[in-house]
């Protein structure tokens, strides 16, 4: 509960951040800050005039961190905050240092083992939504929680 918590809050504060300044743009990271000798290089001039880009990762990040910080659909929460952390990390490439492993992956691997342990269940909302007839009635619906 506190890792899913502490990552919450780190997705929640960032996404925050970029929300508040009306000058952030993902395009300059993109166009000017991926490494040379990136295998996607091509990719992120394309994705720097994208307006959608800049939408999807301000919101992104505060939606996925406050879903991580109270508990709800935390599954769904930490396959989108996993699927940040791969574009992330991907633009990143190669690693200044580190083979593969960067700060990135250990949050993909965080966020695995709080979507795989059901901690949206202790002291979050998942348990609650669990238990309404909605997810009663379509209990697919229980894979987005946990």
């Amino acid at each position: 509960m506190v890792l899913r918590i502490g990552l919450g809050w780190i997705f929640f504060y960032s996404g925050l951040t970029k929300v508040l300044d009306p000058d952030w743009t993902a395009s300059g990271y993109l166009t000017n800050a991926v490494p040379d000798g990136n295998p996607f290089a091509a990719l992120w001039p394309v994705l720097a005039n994208v307006p959608l880009v800049d939408v999807l990762v301000q919101w992104g990040m505060v939606l996925t961190g406050v879903g991580l910080i109270v508990g709800a659909l935390v599954r769904w929460n930490a396959f989108w905050a996993s699927f940040m952390m791969l574009t992330f990390w991907a633009s990143s490439l190669p690693l200044e240092n580190g083979l593969l492993v960067d700060s990135h992956v250990i949050y993909i691997i965080a966020l695995t083992g709080v979507a795989s342990l059901g901690v949206g269940r202790v002291a979050g909302f998942d348990g609650v939504i669990e238990s309404t007839s909605l997810v009663k009635r379509h209990p697919r619906l229980r894979y987005l929680l946990g």
